[in-house]
Formats: structure tokens, sequence, C-alpha cells
């Protein structure tokens, strides 16, 4: 059982980096922040943060979900974690041979002691029974909190996995899978890193975050494991027996002129081959939805709409449906899972192609990062935009991507990863 107490905050934003510089203490931390999106209609809460572990699940692919969904059952509480791209295994029954320099768990989930959820200037502090009597003390040591500008970002030389004239001619070989009709369309996506490194996390967070400024950021401590997310992308939500997903299909670039930067998103909105990737995958998430949807419960709210971060412009499309409230919340997600927005359509047969031609392991990347309520309920990301890094072995990875239909040419494909490469790039060089 947890103890709850209701705060009403002065300056919300500067108690969300106090939270965030706060709960670095701890050997497990998540922090969410939405950066007060307001375009979206299924925001929750303004930000987040859980730590202090007092329970925990990690797991390799081998029956994840299963020990999720028992997990889940057991604890009735709220549980807050990630779930790697390569659970594809458990799913699909699929392999992943490729290099994994990252060496994350597939799967790892914690119950943690506190957590702090906050809304508008609302406030709310949720502790389990035990250590109740430490949230005055604690909401006191947050205030106190000494915030600085000075990210002390590192400079480091960061490589690609595939080079230039690799990647065009993997994406050739992409397309010949496509005329052949093994599949319609493949997210296909590249790596890059950098051996031997130490920098400070949350500093690179932090600095990630601002230039970002995405709907969907994560700051993930579990150590030596480290999740530096700026992603704009949702994978699943429930609310009640409502399932909402926002795949993310289309990308173009900002400008700071503003009739340039107006036409540059019209152009997005009006590209053939743009919505073609959306709708596909909308058509994909339409597919996954019905496994676990009531009868004719599953439809397209808004297709290909219009929405705009600091970096880019996006195209989102949202699907809902109706769950049963028989349904387990893992069975949904894991009917789901990996998400169709980052794997393709047909999905399995396009899951094993890219597995031929990607070089290394998505790990988290590609994956979902999110949480559990003790009602049943459920939010979680898509993990993009992301920089992963651990600390054990000081190395750090981040990948890029994009769709690959027939309409592709290898080389826009190559400067739209470049495009998505930017923020991180930005931040680590």
């Amino acid at each position: 059982m947890r103890q709850i107490q209701n705060i009403v905050v002065e300056n919300p934003e500067e108690l969300k980096a106090k939270l965030l510089l706060w709960g670095k203490q701890y050997d497990c931390q998540i922090f969410l922040d939405s950066n007060n999106d307001t375009s979206n209609a299924y925001s929750s809460y303004d930000a987040v943060l859980a730590v202090d572990t007092f329970t925990l699940i990690k797991s390799d692919d081998y029956q994840a979900f299963d020990r999720l969904k028992e997990y889940v059952s057991v604890t009735q509480d709220w549980i807050f974690g990630y779930l790697s791209y390569d659970l594809k295994n458990d799913t699909d029954n699929l392999v992943s041979g490729n290099y994994d320099g990252l060496d994350f768990p597939e799967l790892y989930f914690f119950q943690p002691k506190k957590i702090f959820l906050l809304k508008e200037n609302r406030l709310q502090i949720l502790y389990l029974n035990h250590v109740a009597d430490e949230w005055e003390d604690d909401l006191k040591a947050i205030e106190n909190q000494q915030l600085t500008d000075d990210y002390n970002c590192p400079k480091l030389n960061i490589l690609a996995r595939i080079s230039r004239e690799n990647y065009l001619e993997k994406v050739s070989k992409m397309l010949q899978h496509i005329k052949l009709g093994s599949i319609y369309e493949a997210n296909f996506c590249m790596e890059f890193y950098s051996e031997n490194v130490e920098i400070s996390p949350l500093a690179v967070f932090q600095k990630l975050n601002d230039i970002s400024c995405p709907p969907f950021s994560v700051f993930l401590n579990m150590k030596p494991y480290y999740l530096l997310s700026a992603s704009p992308e949702r994978f699943l939500r429930k609310q009640k027996n409502k399932i909402i997903s926002q795949p993310v299909k289309g990308t173009a670039k900002r400008s700071p002129n503003e009739k340039e930067d107006q036409t540059l998103a019209t152009e997005l909105q009006n590209s053939l081959k743009e919505r073609t990737e959306n709708i596909m995958i909308a058509d994909l998430v339409r597919n996954d939805l019905s496994k676990t949807a009531s009868r004719d419960s599953v439809k397209v709210e808004e297709l290909c709409g219009l929405y705009s971060f600091k970096q880019v412009h996006q195209l989102i499309t949202t699907v809902v449906s109706e769950v049963s409230t028989e349904t387990h919340p893992v069975d949904i997600i894991k009917s789901a899972f990996p998400m169709g927005s980052m794997t393709g359509v047909p999905k399995k047969r396009a899951m094993e192609i890219i597995e031929m031609l990607e070089e290394t392991k998505r790990s988290l990347y590609s994956g979902a990062v999110g949480y559990f309520t003790p009602d049943g309920n459920f939010d979680f990301n898509v993990v993009i935009r992301s920089i992963l890094y651990n600390s054990k072995n000081n190395y750090l990875s981040f990948s890029v991507g994009g769709a690959i239909t027939i309409h592709s040419d290898p080389e826009q494909e190559y400067e739209e990863c470049l495009l998505k490469a930017r923020a991180m790039q930005q931040v680590l060089t």
C-alpha cells in the first residue's frame, strides 16, 4: 500500500529540474517528461519521477512476457521499466545474432518505493508505507537542490557502424526484397557509437532534452544501464478499456525561416512517399490492436496528422481500440510488440530481413519505456532519438533509421538518417 500526499507547486518547471537532479542519488531512477506538450489529446502527466527499488525483474528474451505478466499480476502496484526490441525473439520466435556492445538486459522493470506525479501545478507523492515518513524530508531536499545550466557535456569521437556506401548498398538490397514481394516496407537502422568513453548521463540528457523538447522524453538510470531519450513517439497507452497507439512515420527538417518552415511542413503533409509510409504502418497497427480488441472497436482517430517539434516536423497517426476488462495489460503489449513503426509490413518477414542487413543488435533502441499502474493502465513510448550508455564497459550508442518503401531513394534515406541523428550528434560532438 502507498501513502498519498497532494502538494500545490508554485514553479512546476523548476520543480521538474529539481526532481531530476535529486533522483540521481538512487541506483534505479526513471524520469519521464512531456515537455509541456499540449498537442496530444492523450497526454497524462507533465512529469513523473520514480526512484528507489523495492522489487525488480530482469530477464533475457526467453518467456520474458510470461515473467512480466506474472510480476505485474503479483505486484499490483506501480511498475516502471523497459522492453528491448529483441523481445521480438519471444513474440515471433526469431533470433538476434548481430554485435551487441551495450549488453543491456532484454527486460527490466522495478517497483519503486517513491513516486512523484506532476500535472500543471499539482504534485502527487506516492510512497510505500514503510518509507512514508520520509516524504517531508525528501520534499525539503528536493526544494533545496541547486540548479545550474553548466551541463559539462563531452566532446566524443562518434563512429558510424555502417559507412555511407555500405548503407546505400544495404538499402538497395532492401528494395530488392520489396520488388520481389517479400515485404512492402521495413525500417532499416544504423548505429553510431563511441568506445571507452566516460560521460555524465544526466548532463547529456539535460542538453538533449533542451535541444529537442519531445513529448516522450526519458532519463532512465538502472546502473550501469542508462537511456537518454528524446522520443516524440508513443507506442501504446491503456486508459481504462481504451487502447491508444500513435505511430510516427514521415519526417522533414525545420527551418528558422518561418515561410520556408511552413513550406517544408506542407510538403511533408502532401508527400506521397511519406504518407504511404505512415498509412502502411497505420494498417499494421490496426491489425496488431485487433488481436485483443472488442469486435468492431479498432478505429483511426487521426490519419497523418502534422506535428512540429524543435528539430523536425512529423506525421503522426492515432489508432484506438477497446478491450475487455478480462484482457491482461501485458497480453495487449505483447500482441503489438515490437511496434509497427520500427519493424515493417508484414512484420515478421520484415524483422527477418532487418536482422540480415543491420550490423548491430538494437537492444533498447526500438524498444519501449513506460509504466503500469495498479488499476491495470499503462503508457509506453517508442525508444528513438535516444542515447544508450553502459557505464560498466564505457560503451555509448545511438541508432537512427527510416522506413524503406518502393518509393525510397537510398541517398534521400541516408540524408533523413543524418537529420534524425542531428540532436544526438550536437550534444556529443
